[in-house]
């Protein structure tokens, strides 16, 4: 038997007044009309306190009061950021406080030594892989690992051996290596290497045990760095998509582990585009207890990282 087909009735439904509904949007939450020749201060207050305009200006928020604190600050890093040409901003940060521990997966220590001792970095892949000539860059490896081996007789990890390195030789960019700036300035800087993953494991100087040694030595320290989230600090993964977020998950539950209380901090993922385990594994899991909070933020790193820059130093200049 066919069933009936009856419309609603539209004329039974139950409508309210506007005045007793709640809006997101209303007037003053809308944009401004910037004036030509705005300043910095005057432009930001311009933007949307909607979406994530709203959550951009939590992040500097956030990252303000934790420099403002003394609360951790902990910096999390993949390689694009360098190649996007952001090394003087960060090193800058780090300088400022505004960055109390860095971490980098192994490429982005790569591509912190090249610029740094060489001037340059980045290579043609499609190029060099056509006549298997990628990643062989010689110096590169030898110098990497040379460093390494400086520090494994006095306990320090491939972040701290690496730039105590650059910061001694005669590298005519040392002010440019994020690493050697944590060195100079007694950051904390740890490097975090999977292996088989950087150029530099393809070339005779490649040493397993050390870089097993070394990058073991720096997840020890980056947990131990990670309870100064605790209370106020903030955790920034910048364009890492697996590798940093997986050792985050590790080295939180390994502080809590050890009964620090890591708890109320804020997380926050740049990327170009929003990944599962930036978003799941720095963002969501490790603030849905204990009144922690989370952003994703998404966009080209040179743009958001210059405009967070500027942000967060006009909002330390006003002291608000």
């Amino acid at each position: 038997m066919a069933k009936r087909r009856r419309p609603a009735d539209l004329e039974r439904v139950r409508t309210l007044s506007i005045s007793s509904r709640t809006s997101k949007v209303r007037p003053d939450l809308l944009a401004s009309v910037p004036e030509p020749g705005i300043a910095l201060a005057g432009f930001l207050d311009t933007l949307p306190r909607i979406l994530k305009a709203a959550d951009f200006q939590a992040v500097v928020e956030a990252l303000a009061t934790a420099v403002e604190s003394g609360r951790g600050i902990v910096w999390m890093m993949g390689a694009h950021p360098i190649k996007c040409g952001l090394s003087p901003l960060i090193a800058e940060m780090i300088r400022r406080g505004w960055i109390t521990t860095l971490s980098l997966n192994g490429a982005g220590a790569i591509h912190d030594f090249e610029l740094a001792s060489f001037g340059h970095t980045s290579e043609d892949v499609e190029t060099g892989l056509a006549d298997g000539s990628f990643g062989m860059v010689a110096e590169t490896g030898k110098g990497i690992f040379k460093a390494m081996r400086g520090g494994i007789e006095s306990g320090i990890g491939a972040g701290e051996a690496i730039g105590k390195a650059v910061l001694a030789s005669t590298a005519p960019h040392k002010d440019l290596s994020l690493l050697s700036v944590c060195a100079e300035h007694d950051v904390p800087a740890t490097v975090h290497i999977a292996i088989g993953t950087d150029i530099i494991h393809q070339q005779p100087s490649a040493d397993g045990a050390l870089m097993g040694e070394m990058s073991m030595r720096d997840f020890k320290l980056l947990a131990g760095q990670v309870p100064e989230l605790h209370g106020g600090g903030v955790v920034v993964n910048l364009g890492s998509a697996v590798l940093m977020p997986e050792v985050f998950l590790k080295v939180l539950t390994v502080a809590r582990n050890l009964g620090n209380p890591v708890e109320n901090f804020t997380a926050v993922n740049f990327d170009m585009i929003q990944h599962y385990r930036p978003n799941i594994n720095v963002v969501q899991r490790p603030t849905r207890t204990g009144g922690g909070r989370g952003y994703s933020l998404t966009g080209h790193h040179e743009l958001m990282i210059p405009l967070l820059f500027a942000a967060l130093q006009e909002r330390l200049a006003a002291g608000k």
